[in-house]
């Protein structure tokens, strides 16, 4: 297991993202596909703004069901449940900063950037089956 290698060579590749305008109906269809994160990024501009967390998704539906219609999912954006100042690190960064840094339980991902454009994504599952290796 070598720890200095670049972050990119773990990182889980592509990332769906969200814009801030887009209604939680298409985070609902996210979270229900089969391959999703538990963190989506939200980018404006190709820029990263903000993350949604499952949490924060199942806190804004409250107790509405899974159901398309119900009101809530086209009442409300994404900008109205994503977390504000998302931590975002180079691709170059190496996996033992990334470890340290998901190790002090703060957050549980890193979105992985280039040129602040997002191009992956790293969470505390992915350095498990690392470190599994």
């Amino acid at each position: 297991m070598d720890l200095n290698l670049p972050v990119s060579t773990i990182m889980t590749s592509p990332v769906e993202c969200v814009m801030p305008n887009q209604k939680i109906i298409d985070l609902k269809h996210i979270y229900e596909s089969q391959h999703f994160h538990h963190h989506i990024p939200v980018t404006e501009n190709e820029q990263l703004v903000g993350m949604v967390s499952l949490i924060d998704f199942m806190r804004a539906i409250s107790y509405a069901s899974l159901d398309d219609n119900e009101a809530v999912y086209s009442s409300k954006t994404v900008s109205d449940i994503m977390s504000i100042h998302p931590i975002g690190i180079d691709e170059s960064s190496k996996i033992g900063d990334v470890a340290n840094l998901l190790a002090k339980g703060e957050f549980n991902s890193v979105v992985i950037t280039k040129d602040n454009h997002v191009i992956g994504i790293v969470t505390t599952t992915d350095l498990i089956r690392y470190f599994l290796k």
